[in-house]
């Protein structure tokens, strides 16, 4: 696995998602109590970012057609969005969020 430093945990807000760019993609970063979990940051239903959403419950709302998504498996919990997102394993160390993009854990394929 190849982990690298995305964020502080301090910098991830406990009801949205912060974006980061970890090689190629486009992630979202999203608590839930004191799990950190990281998706594309990008709808399946539609080109639009997931972080721009809200966080709450193990879910990220996309603000645009209300589709809302399991932060643990990707796939959707609400219409419209049918296909899950791409989650990538996550590391907290003193603090610190690690986020490896070269494996998903549901394994879908980025976009």
């Amino acid at each position: 696995m190849s982990f690298e430093r995305v964020a502080s945990l301090a910098d991830v807000p406990t009801d949205e998602a912060l974006a980061v760019t970890v090689d190629r993609y486009d992630v979202a970063i999203a608590r839930d109590g004191d799990e950190v979990f990281a998706l594309q940051d990008l709808c399946s239903h539609a080109a639009v970012q997931l972080s721009e959403g809200e966080v709450a419950d193990c879910t990220v709302e996309c603000w645009l057609h209300g589709s809302t998504f399991d932060l643990r498996t990707g796939k959707p919990t609400s219409l419209p969005a049918t296909e899950p997102v791409a989650t990538f394993p996550v590391e907290v160390r003193d603090g610190e969020i690690y986020v490896d993009v070269t494996t998903t854990l549901n394994g879908v394929t980025p976009a």
